[in-house]
């Protein structure tokens, strides 16, 4: 797959990932685990170009005697998970123009 293409999946599925409430990186992982294979180091590169990108926001509170990092989605993520459902009408149009001959030849 496409470098740019999976970048962008990745990120969509982060963000849906806090859509709902805030979260912090191993529950992320563990969320998107049953769709998505993420490693560590990916999840955190993805969360700080999230951030960078003003899609979420980052708040640390104790939890256990250690700090923990909690992200919370801004209207900008919102807004590009919306944005992600309208590109996915085109690519699934794309994909059946693109495998349309193979339904002819089954």
């Amino acid at each position: 797959m496409d470098i740019q293409l999976k970048r962008g999946f990745l990120d969509v599925c982060v963000l849906a990932a806090i859509k709902n409430e805030a979260s912090y990186g191993y529950k992320i992982i563990k969320d998107i685990k049953p769709y998505v294979k993420l490693s560590e180091s990916t999840l955190y590169t993805i969360l700080k170009r999230l951030e960078t990108a003003g899609m979420l926001t980052v708040r640390s509170a104790e939890h256990g005697g250690r700090l923990r990092k909690y992200y919370h989605i801004t209207n900008a993520g919102l807004k590009r998970i919306e944005d992600f459902k309208e590109e996915w009408k085109q690519i699934m149009s794309i994909y059946q123009f693109v495998t349309k001959e193979d339904h002819h030849n089954e």
